[in-house]
């Protein structure tokens, strides 16, 4: 999977845009929080991977190669997966698809996609 397929399949998340808050580093958002942080054309995508670090911790264990724990973020549950790695387009895709999932749950009502 490329960058601009990753870029691709975020947006196409209901009530997904993209955002810049940081000069060159590009993030998905639903509402007003981010699910995905994409950075810059980089290999890898930030994503929430679980509920905490413990449950984020699998993704670590299975990937030792191809998954790190985000910096400042990563005792939250978020993980950054390399892409074009040893994981699994399809894994990437399953956890864009919960990280999305995990961020919409905590938003307020007004701000989720309907």
């Amino acid at each position: 999977m490329t960058w601009d397929e990753l870029l691709a399949y975020c947006l196409a998340k209901p009530g997904a845009w993209q955002d810049e808050p940081w000069e060159g580093d590009v993030v998905v958002k639903v509402g007003s929080k981010i699910f995905a942080f994409l950075g810059s054309e980089g290999p890898g995508v930030g994503l929430k991977c679980g509920p905490n670090r413990e449950a984020a911790d699998e993704w670590l264990a299975r990937y030792p190669e191809d998954a790190s724990v985000m910096p400042y973020i990563g005792r939250s549950g978020w993980n950054t997966l390399r892409v074009a790695g040893k994981i699994p387009d399809d894994e990437v895709r399953e956890a864009v698809d919960a990280s999305y999932d995990a961020v919409v749950a905590k938003l307020p009502k007004r701000e989720r996609p309907t």
